[in-house]
């Protein structure tokens, strides 16, 4: 039997996943994320679907991060009626990363006089759609179609989407988890499937400090202090933000680095951080032998949670030595760009980054080296050491996407190559041609493929 494959989001860069599976009497999509850039509604976003939403039957939701759930209250305001189906944490957080984008269009909206993407009826009507599942629990979307969720080890509640239809499997990988993560699982290894639609952030590289991403952390608070100066993380509110915290956390409650203030300061990361303490069965085994012996993973001396603008304000005002961790992890938008106002022209300052830095961002412009940056109405020259931690980056390296389809990739039939900048994509086909001798295509965005499913 022919399907189609979409792919209409996630093609030579790494934002904006969407696909969308085409059986005949089936319409399935998986994932419906915002396109990311200097800006959180960029205007790609606000362009119609390449598809009628009142079409699809169903949405599979990978995770919670902006770029593979952004657009769906947007799906749900142009006619989408279908059913949601993700993990019961991916449910929880999505609903507070809708509220905080909502908010962020509003201001963009007042501010550039950007068109909003959706109104606030779609998120509550979006959630009305949503139906949770567990890990390796069996839906059925028709007589002929089912699926499941694995565990994807990116981000609490993160998965895996396998489809199977009369004998035929294909998965969706969403993001991949890197391993070792400080609080998840390693992602469950699909196999036996025919067609594979993989990310590729990292497609061309290695993570090569994740062995030593604690002690290099540890080195620059340290550099902190003795500069006597202010250590600023920008830092994704759902997961590099809790994997932070419980890094500094075990720093400070195993005796091996002396506390100091530290600001968690950042409303969305702080609601997404209650959440995590909802899920504790999500986190791998060690993280939770560790909270059932009383250690409160996200709580240790020093640390302060600033919940309003007037508490963020104050910030400054702590002498000395200090962290700062604040969203967006790209420096997009949020809090972060006002310490980085404050900050960046101080020589005793720290950037450290600690997540991806998509092309286009004010987090990339300064890891590439830029002297001076525009941040909002101002400008700013950076004086900051800037530094960077590649080792808690989220998602899997080079070595480690090879390996997940070396690992269960014996029977199919083709893979494609998403969610990447186009020079990684295209490296990682080469490498799975090369190595493993797999039919990997990176596809063009708009494409339509016909598979055997």
């Amino acid at each position: 039997m022919i399907s189609k494959l979409g792919f209409y989001g996630g093609q030579g860069s790494v934002t904006g996943a969407n696909f969308v599976l085409d059986t005949g009497d089936l319409k399935l999509m998986v994932d419906c994320g915002l396109v990311q850039g200097d800006r959180f509604a960029e205007a790609v976003n606000r362009e119609p679907f390449d598809y009628n939403p009142s079409e699809v039957d169903i949405l599979l939701v990978t995770h919670a991060h902006a770029d593979h759930i952004g657009r769906i209250p947007k799906l749900v305001k142009e006619g989408f009626r279908g059913i949601i189906y993700s993990t019961e944490p991916t449910k929880a957080l999505a609903e507070v990363m809708f509220a905080d984008a909502y908010k962020i269009m509003l201001f963009e909206e007042e501010k550039y006089g950007n068109e909003r993407l959706y109104e606030k009826e779609n998120i509550q009507e979006a959630l009305g759609l949503w139906k949770t599942v567990t890990y390796n629990e069996d839906i059925y979307f028709s007589d002929l179609v089912s699926g499941c969720f694995t565990d994807g080890g990116h981000i609490m509640g993160s998965a895996m989407v396998h489809i199977k239809r009369q004998g035929k499997k294909i998965v969706f990988t969403g993001d991949v988890g890197n391993v070792p993560q400080p609080l998840l699982n390693p992602p469950t290894i699909p196999k036996d499937y025919d067609y594979l639609v993989m990310e590729s952030v990292y497609g061309d590289r290695s993570h090569e400090e994740v062995n030593e991403r604690t002690s290099l952390l540890h080195q620059y608070i340290e550099d902190a202090r003795r500069r006597n100066g202010t250590l600023i993380i920008p830092a994704f509110s759902l997961e590099r933000t809790q994997a932070m915290l419980l890094e500094i956390n075990n720093l400070v409650e195993s005796g091996t680095m002396k506390p100091l203030p530290v600001f968690l300061d950042s409303p969305l990361a702080i609601k997404v951080t209650d959440i995590y303490q909802n899920y504790i069965p999500y986190m791998k085994e060690s993280v939770q032998k560790q909270i059932k012996t009383g250690d409160d993973i996200f709580a240790f001396s020093g640390l302060s949670f600033t919940r309003t603008v007037a508490d963020s304000r104050e910030i400054h005002k702590t002498r000395g030595a200090k962290i700062i961790i604040a969203g967006s992890g790209m420096s997009h938008g949020g809090r972060i760009q006002e310490h980085e106002k404050r900050y960046l022209e101080d020589e005793k300052t720290i950037l450290l980054l600690v997540g991806y830095q998509a092309v286009g961002s004010l987090g990339r412009r300064i890891e590439d080296g830029a002297k001076r940056v525009r941040i909002g109405d101002s400008d700013v020259k950076v004086r900051a050491k800037v530094a960077r931690i590649r080792g808690y980056s989220g998602h899997a390296d080079r070595e480690q996407l090879i390996d997940l389809v070396a690992k269960g990739g014996d029977e199919a039939k083709q893979v494609f190559v998403t969610m990447g900048e186009e020079k990684s994509s295209l490296h990682l086909v080469q490498r799975l041609r090369d190595y493993l001798g797999i039919n990997a295509i990176a596809p063009s965005l708009g494409e339509e493929i016909e598979i055997d499913f």
